[in-house]
């Protein structure tokens, strides 16, 4: 399954005209591979025994090439490091409070809640975001899900 995203991935970036460097393909196979939304630092730190060359610079600056053709979006919660989730489907990120973990949380989209929100307020409504915060497992100590 990730492959054959990372092929589809690569296809985008190939019909947007941007060259594909073994950075940017070792950034983009990692985002893919990755459930743990990654920082930009974290995808530098995990790639540097490779690419010793590369900085953390490289490292955002494609990033931002991947999130301006919408291969991954940005997500910016309170004061913490931006963190990148490539995208997959429209869904939602559950949050702990303390160790920052984030998680794919799937739920029917809630198209309904744009149209209701641009009837009342007249707005052109373009999207939204849902957050959900707790405790992981890890940091409450349990292992069950509730």
């Amino acid at each position: 399954m990730s492959e054959d995203m990372l092929k589809e991935a690569l296809h985008s970036l190939k019909d947007t005209g941007v060259r594909i460097t073994p950075q940017r393909h070792a950034i983009l196979e990692y985002l893919i591979n990755s459930m743990s939304h990654p920082t930009a630092d974290d995808i530098y730190k995990a790639l540097e025994g490779t690419f010793p060359n590369m900085s953390v610079a490289t490292v955002y600056n494609n990033l931002r090439v991947f999130r301006e053709i919408g291969l991954v979006k940005e997500l910016t919660y309170g004061d913490s490091s931006a963190r990148f989730d490539f995208v997959t489907t429209n869904h939602y990120h559950v949050i702990c409070q303390e160790c920052g973990k984030i998680v794919d949380f799937h739920y029917p989209g809630l198209d309904e809640v744009e149209h209701f929100a641009s009837q009342v307020t007249g707005f052109n409504v373009s999207h939204h975001r849902m957050e959900i915060y707790g405790e992981c497992p890890e940091c409450s100590g349990t292992k069950e899900v509730h």
